[in-house]
């Protein structure tokens, strides 16, 4: 079994790590990480290739993935990617979120404005591929208000939402999260390059 020591690493160094050592023909892993993002980056990502992942806490700062190729695993890659790949003719659209407000001047009209765009996010039909959440974006998904019950049923309805976990633990929200996945950098940057068009507030 080969072991990979990811802690002190950075976002989404583990990950990338992880990807690294499946690509060289792994077939059994144990990852050891120090944050809880880290943790459930590793192992969403392995899950999705057909992992069987077990994780464990070993202390305050260190949680032990371990990782054995189930059946599908050989299949997984390649199923990932086309399950992450826009699909069909149709332009799919991504939504960029940074901050839980829009604009500048008052916060509470911004906060408004900002739930009242997450709300009227459905109009776009099928377009909508993908909603990505990073630094005050997040609280959107963690914080009761329209912009969540927005999400909510957006991502009810089939709609990608990418919540980014570095940012949830920097405020906090990792166990308030109501919606979504949490995600890393590397899921970000390769949305951004799979989307046909962005839309950022």
């Amino acid at each position: 079994m080969e072991q990979l020591d990811c802690r002190g690493l950075a976002c989404p160094q583990p990950v990338m790590r992880t990807r690294d050592a499946l690509a060289a023909g792994t077939s059994a892993l144990e990852v050891l990480v120090d944050n809880e993002p880290a943790r459930e980056n590793v192992r969403r990502f392995l899950e999705g290739r057909g992992f069987t992942v077990a994780a464990s806490q070993e202390g305050p700062d260190c949680w032990r993935i371990t990782a054995s190729a189930g059946e599908s695993a050989a299949s997984a890659p390649q199923q990932a990617a086309e399950a992450s790949r826009p699909l069909g003719e149709t332009n799919k659209t991504l939504v960029l979120i940074t901050t839980e407000t829009i604009g500048r001047g008052d916060d509470g009209l911004g906060a408004k404005l900002m739930g009242n765009f997450v709300a009227t996010l459905p109009e776009l039909g099928p377009r909508l591929w993908r909603i990505v959440l990073i630094n005050g974006g997040v609280k959107l998904a963690s914080q009761p208000g329209p912009a969540l019950d927005a999400l909510k049923k957006m991502a009810a309805d089939g709609v990608s939402v990418l919540v980014c976990g570095t940012c949830l633990a920097h405020f906090g929200l990792l166990e308030a999260k109501q919606v979504g996945d949490t995600s890393n950098m590397l899921d970000i940057v390769t949305s951004l390059d799979l989307a046909d068009k962005v839309i950022r507030p």
